[in-house]
């Protein structure tokens, strides 16, 4: 089932932006990958799926990707603990945090609340 817009996911790392892909591809999604910095294409964006090293840090990926896009944005990183997504996430300014290491049945529905959230 292919989803209207696309979701685009900012990751450094190749294998997990890899795995990101793959996942979201087969659950239906269209999916645009950057590293850091890229920027994003033309189109839909329903989301933005960033890695942020730290909570400190973050602010400032954060920004930029706000700048470009007003779209729902999940964070990843593995600096957060579970349990405090949704402080972290208010703090960031994101609707939702998902802390890694994650499983592809903890993202899917993080990605669907994300979107489907007001």
């Amino acid at each position: 089932m292919q989803r209207e817009g696309y979701i685009l996911v900012v990751e450094t790392g190749d294998l997990i932006r890899g795995l990101l892909e793959r996942w979201l591809g087969e659950a239906g999604h269209t999916v645009v990958t950057r590293a850091a910095g890229d920027p994003a294409p033309e189109g839909r964006l329903r989301l933005v799926i960033a890695d942020v090293a730290s909570p400190r840090r973050g602010g400032a990926r954060i920004a930029s990707l706000r700048a470009a896009s007003r779209a729902a944005m999940l964070v990843l990183s593995a600096r957060f603990r579970r349990g405090l997504g949704a402080a972290a996430a208010r703090q960031l300014g994101v609707q939702r945090v998902l802390p890694k290491p994650f499983t592809r049945a903890e993202l899917l529905p993080a990605v669907r609340e994300t979107i489907e959230a007001p």
